[in-house]
């Protein structure tokens, strides 16, 4: 099983420390974090599609909070099917342990 940790933030001059110091404790190894660095509008961004291509069955995904992933309710729940149940990788939520799908 890989760790994989997502971080988001909607502009180049946003800060990502809290988001880094929330995957610490995680021990996700640093080729295996992915940063974008623009609006959480749609999935079309460089490193999450670059992290979602190599995450597979058995891994997880760790995010800071939900809006991490995404900004559009529906398009989040698109990419949390097409992980958990097409890839079937788990995901945790640091900030919403009730979102976590890992056992």
């Amino acid at each position: 099983m890989e760790k994989y940790g997502y971080l988001r933030v909607s502009s180049k001059d946003q800060n990502l420390d809290r988001q880094y110091a929330a995957l610490a404790s995680y021990q996700i190894p640093k080729k295996n974090i992915y940063v974008d660095k623009m609006s959480g509008m749609d999935f079309h961004r460089k490193a999450y599609q670059k992290m979602i291509r190599s995450v597979k069955k058995g891994d997880l995904i760790v995010v800071k909070s939900i809006d991490r992933l995404g900004r559009n309710y529906d398009d989040i729940l698109k990419e949390w099917r097409k992980i958990t149940r097409d890839i079937g990788a788990d995901i945790e939520v640091i900030d919403m342990p009730l979102l976590n799908t890992r056992s």
